[in-house]
């Protein structure tokens, strides 16, 4: 299996995971307390003297550390002497016959600190009709600020999603769209007052979400997440009551790349799925002949359904699973 190969991991709330591992034992420190030690038996991990007080924090962390040092590991073998039976609940522990286990597509569906906002899970279902005559459910409030953070283990770099800020973003969306390769695909090149009114708006529509995508903290990308059912792709697809869409914008050259589009495309969808568990699929819809774009998106586990016309543009859609994203993700 392939590995990291970390000795130290961040987590969103500052602390930091570090690890030794001989071999034959691992022991994991929270900053500097003493969280877990494990004997290994084969694939199997048996921690000692783990309190039932300790399991859910400690098997939290343990279970990230694994999976993200070690991106194909589908699983974590455990031998426990007492079960916190809410850990079972949870879905961070899986138990058949006389085996406990994490199972790594159950893991990353838990918010853990990634999710930094309020969410959309516990919003109840209320169907209203849309101006377009569809039936949709209500939407809850947009969140405002940060949304998402993790350290990628892959690129040593924190990737983050926050909620665009008209007056903190206004001038860098305008110096993107006004970029020659941005606008051969967005074609929304304007000036500044332009591209006021079009962002608000969009932070006035309860469809859309718009987002600033950062590296350590450093703006590079504009996305647009949207609820599918109440967008223009609506007709195009058998579109799903929680089906989430978005619209993708790098604005910074350092940060493009195969390397760069995994981090930011993985940590996009990993939130979207997060943000409401009855989201079964998230859609795009690039042109047609964004050959890199669509090639981007499949080696991340979209798949191309099929192309189709907008008025505007002739489109490919594709689209990505909760089941796919979760068994195949290479989160890390």
């Amino acid at each position: 299996m392939s590995s990291n190969n970390m000795t130290r991991l961040p987590l969103p709330d500052g602390r930091q995971l570090s690890t030794r591992d001989d071999g034959a034992s691992l022991a994991l420190h929270l900053d500097e307390r003493a969280l877990l030690r494990a004997r290994r038996q084969g694939e199997l991990l048996v921690p000692l003297e783990l309190a039932l007080a300790d399991q859910a924090e400690a098997l939290w962390l343990l279970a990230y550390w694994c999976f993200a040092n070690e991106p194909q590991r589908q699983s974590l073998a455990l031998q426990l002497e007492q079960v916190d039976p809410a850990l079972l609940n949870s879905g961070l522990l899986v138990a058949e016959g006389d085996e406990l286990r994490i199972e790594r597509a159950l893991f990353w569906q838990l918010p853990g600190p990634f999710l930094r906002n309020v969410s959309h899970a516990g919003y109840p279902q209320q169907m209203v009709m849309h101006a377009s005559g569809r039936r949709h459910p209500r939407r809850a409030p947009k969140p405002v600020g940060e949304v998402y953070r993790r350290f990628d283990a892959n690129l040593g770099a924190w990737i983050s999603l926050r909620t665009l800020d008209i007056e903190e973003d206004l001038a860098r969306f305008n110096r993107w769209q006004n970029s020659a390769r941005v606008a051969a695909f967005w074609q929304e090149e304007g000036d500044l007052d332009k591209h006021r009114r079009y962002l608000q708006e969009l932070l006035d529509d309860p469809r859309v979400l718009p987002l600033i995508g950062c590296f350590d903290d450093q703006p590079f990308a504009y996305y647009e997440a949207y609820w599918a059912k109440e967008d223009r792709i609506a007709p195009f697809y058998a579109v799903d009551d929680y089906d989430r869409g978005i619209h993708m914008l790098v604005g910074e050259e350092n940060h493009r790349g195969p390397h760069k589009v995994a981090s930011w495309l993985n940590a996009l969808t990993h939130y979207l799925l997060l943000d409401d568990p009855r989201t079964q699929r998230i859609v795009a819809e690039p042109r047609a002949d964004n050959a890199r774009m669509i090639g981007h998106m499949q080696a991340q586990g979209y798949h191309k359904d099929k192309e189709f016309n907008f008025p505007h543009k002739r489109a490919a859609l594709m689209i990505q699973s909760r089941e796919v994203f979760f068994e195949r993700c290479s989160l890390a």
